[in-house]
């Protein structure tokens, strides 16, 4: 490939030490980038890869990712440098062995994502757009939590729906929901707390010690339940993730109702990445969170 030598001269700078790449293998999983390990013959380091246009959401990946390392909670893999050419655009990362399944700790990765939880900002918001999947993510940063979720998150996808031919009951619904959400925090006082941001069990693995690592973030300072709501979204994380979280960090009553307010964000998000196939869930959402309003 093209784009090899100048990431091999790229890696050499940042790391202060001559990389000549000998050997590139892809690997499968990614459903965004291509993801390919590459080596020297002594050291190796994960490289995502993608058209020249996505600069800009790996140059906000890697920044992501050094929000959470500097944090000192959990591990993540560090950004080694990113860039383009007029070919591609590229992140290249620190290689980790990371497997994923029962071998690691999950109690571990509940109690290490409550420590990162506790690490807060003054406002909500990041100091940096990001992207959700391939969307832009909104991250302007604002003191008031439920405007920022009704403006950033759910009213900039019901708007993307609408761009996208989603219109009548869809936008109806939405337009109900936006109005009344202040409802589903009567009893909740959130915290702009460091978030992964697309914390899907696909997100995170263990090292090759069993200590849990998060990747692909999409972070900004925001409510913790959106993180754990989006643990239940496909599929769960093991039952010790939980209990060590909550031992830790219990949640606010209410959560069972404002997961369903936090994981819409996610499938409207979907819907505008992939289709139809999630306008019913969507609608089945907001009909739950609208039959609670008093």
């Amino acid at each position: 490939m093209q784009s090899w030598q100048e990431i091999g001269m790229q890696i050499s700078a940042a790391t202060h030490s001559t990389f000549t790449i000998k050997e590139s293998h892809a690997i499968g999983g990614g459903c965004i980038n291509q993801a390919y390990r590459i080596t020297d013959g002594a050291r190796r380091y994960f490289v995502k890869l993608n058209t020249v246009n996505s600069f800009a959401m790996f140059e906000s990946e890697a920044a992501g990712l050094m929000e959470i390392h500097q944090s000192k909670t959990i591990r993540v893999p560090l950004p080694i440098c990113y860039g383009q050419d007029h070919h591609s655009a590229w992140l290249v990362l620190e290689h980790l062995d990371i497997h994923h399944g029962i071998q690691g700790n999950a109690a571990d990765l509940g109690t290490q994502l409550a420590a990162m939880h506790r690490v807060v900002s003054k406002q909500f918001g990041w100091i940096r757009d990001n992207t959700i999947g391939q969307t832009l993510q909104i991250n302007t940063m604002s003191s008031d939590w439920i405007h920022f979720w009704r403006t950033q998150r759910l009213g900039y996808q019901l708007d993307l729906a609408k761009a996208n031919g989603y219109h009548g009951r869809l936008q109806k619904l939405g337009e109900q929901l936006l109005l009344n959400l202040d409802q589903f925090f009567s009893n909740s006082s959130p915290l702009p707390s460091l978030l992964h941001g697309d914390l899907w069990s696909g997100n995170y693995a263990y090292d090759a010690n069993g200590n849990p690592v998060l990747f692909d973030p999409a972070v900004y300072y925001g409510d913790r339940e959106a993180d754990i709501a989006m643990t239940e979204l496909f599929g769960g994380f093991p039952a010790n993730f939980y209990s060590a979280y909550r031992h830790d960090y219990p949640l606010d009553s209410g959560y069972n109702l404002r997961k369903l307010v936090y994981n819409l964000y996610h499938i409207l998000n979907h819907l505008n990445l992939f289709g139809s196939g999630y306008h019913h869930q969507a609608e089945h959402m907001m009909n739950r969170l609208l039959a609670e309003i008093r």
